[in-house]
């Protein structure tokens, strides 16, 4: 069985006993993963109101949602080093300021740029968040089963931010003016910075951590690179054009540079021996491909109902309730589920019922009503449910206790670039889709030649957004126009359902096949006293081949 073995220091003195306010720091643990996913989903419902209010295009809408996952994904992995070194109270106060300062901006924007700008912040923010909660729940909860209840809690606080989001939003959006969706996150965020000020247990590692600045570089590098070509290559410069080819070279030359120096790194950002577990690496790639299909599909039909239906805000955020709702109805049941049968079979089994429930989107067409629709979220936000604590809980127990802030910041990462992947994708899916298929649909909606012409020449110009106003544009034949957009649309959405729900069985069978769906022990923190006495830094950590 393989092994590896990393050198570390003494342990450094602890602010706070594991001991002392476990209760307070999971809380505010959960508080802060709960504001940082609030504006996720909650922006993407508001977008078609957005999009009127600054005149934005697709790729710029893309753009306000993929400015807060980049660089989310891109600096987890650092933030997370950093928070090993200098404590992880201190970086989850600093991602939480740096989250109301993102929103303040983007609450007094008057431009597509100025949103982006406070998106990128509160991103940033995020990623200095996020692993912060994990290592300091991982801190306070050494018993793998009380750790196991806690991350059920901070996914279910997960899943509360991203369905309350769209609600939030949603009635502001029917009072106010649409700036205002950003206020939620900065008020609560503002009040949990002074009451974890306070109330939160410090935390750091006690193994020697650097700051990896080549790998950091380079992973900013490839996946921003990645992004940026599949969005641009989906709009005005297509994909052959020479700024999305050299985004395209760029990354593929940047992924296997950062796999090299992380390698010989002597402290590396993200040690790839960490992979060398196959229930770690099962659950970071089921990790990407189950947020790659969520987020993708929550700004598809986001679109859908906003563009097709024509639904408000406020109806927008009902719809999708139960896409993100089960994983906070359900948390607690979810954790007793794993204890009773095993969280390898638990993930299976949402996955497998989260993959029906996105191919099931098929059945949508133009005129789906409201009872049809929910019914069949319903569906995907079960198998969703089902799948995400076991994730967590499988990455965070495949590996030492010490080691659950590096866990906890891989982990985060594969699932922001899942997350930033999805919008991107899935964006360029629905565009090029409605495009394709829509002088069809216009040719046999009975238009005259004019009509036809005025609504192709409005779809091609504007994108997918111009359903907003479509019936602006073309007079007396609007019934005949939104239908024709319509369906073009909705056969768009059916081959992003097919994408998302083939992506989540994908993920079903990548977690058979590396996780299984017997009961899994949780890693053994053990340092065996051979190791300690021959090693020359005694208290090495062995990682071994788990699950």
């Amino acid at each position: 069985m393989p092994t590896l073995v990393s050198e570390v220091s003494p342990p450094s003195p602890q602010p706070d006993s594991p001991s002392r306010n476990v209760t307070a720091t999971i809380v505010l643990a959960c508080v802060g993963v709960f504001v940082s996913y609030l504006p996720v989903v909650g922006v993407s419902v508001a977008l078609a109101v957005i999009q009127q209010a600054l005149d934005a295009s697709t790729t710029g809408l893309q753009w306000i949602t993929d400015a807060f996952i980049l660089p989310t994904a891109a600096l987890l992995l650092t933030f997370g080093v950093i928070g090993d070194l200098f404590g992880r109270k201190k970086m989850y106060l600093i991602g939480l300021t740096l989250s109301c300062v993102g929103c303040l901006i983007a609450l007094t924007a008057h431009s597509v740029v100025q949103v982006c700008v406070g998106q990128a912040l509160t991103g940033v923010g995020t990623a200095a968040l996020l692993p912060a909660t994990l290592g300091l729940i991982s801190h306070v909860c050494p018993d793998h089963r009380k750790r196991g209840a806690a991350i059920a809690l901070w996914t279910a606080a997960l899943g509360l931010g991203l369905t309350l989001g769209p609600l939030f939003n949603g009635l502001i959006v029917e009072h106010a003016s649409w700036r205002w969706i950003f206020l939620p996150t900065l008020a609560i965020g503002a009040v949990t910075v002074v009451v974890g000020a306070f109330l939160l247990a410090d935390s750091r590692s006690d193994r020697e951590r650097h700051l990896d600045i080549p790998g950091q570089l380079l992973a900013i590098v490839a996946i921003t690179a990645v992004v940026y070509g599949v969005i641009e290559g989906g709009g005005a410069p297509g994909w052959g054009s020479a700024e999305v080819v050299t985004a395209f070279v760029v990354a593929a030359l940047a992924l296997p540079a950062f796999v090299f120096v992380e390698l010989r790194s002597r402290c590396p950002m993200l040690d790839m021996r960490l992979f060398k577990s196959k229930a770690f690496s099962g659950a970071a790639l089921v990790m990407a491909l189950t947020l790659f299909a969520q987020v993708g599909l929550v700004f598809s039909l986001s679109e859908y109902f906003g563009l097709v239906h024509h639904a408000s805000t406020w109806d927008i955020g009902v719809r999708l309730i139960a896409l993100n709702g089960f994983t906070v109805v359900l948390g607690p049941v979810v954790g007793r589920l794993m204890h009773r049968f095993s969280p390898g079979l638990v993930l299976a089994t949402g996955l497998v019922i989260g993959g029906i429930g996105a191919l099931l989107v098929n059945l949508f067409d133009a005129t789906t009503g409201t009872g049809e629709a929910v019914l069949v979220i319903a569906v995907l936000g079960l198998g969703i449910a089902l799948a995400m604590a076991p994730i967590t809980t499988i990455a965070m127990n495949s590996l030492p206790r010490r080691l659950g802030s590096t866990a906890g910041s891989a982990n985060s990462a594969l699932r922001q670039i899942g997350s930033a992947l999805g919008p991107a994708i899935f964006g360029v899916v629905l565009t090029n889709r409605t495009l394709d298929t829509l002088p069809a649909h216009v040719a046999a909606s009975g238009l005259n030649p004019a009509d036809q012409g005025q609504v192709i020449g409005l779809v091609n110009g504007v994108g997918i957004q111009a359903g907003a106003f479509l019936h602006l544009n073309t007079g007396e034949a609007t019934g005949q126009a939104l239908a024709a957009y319509g369906a073009s649309f909705t056969d768009a959405l059916h081959t992003c359902a097919l994408v998302g729900g083939i992506g989540m069985l994908v993920a079903a069978a990548v977690a058979l096949v590396t996780i299984g769906i017997r009961a899994h022990a949780p890693h053994a923190e053990t340092e065996p006293e051979a190791t300690a006495a021959t090693h020359p830094a005694a208290g090495a950590t062995t990682i071994g081949e788990t699950g």
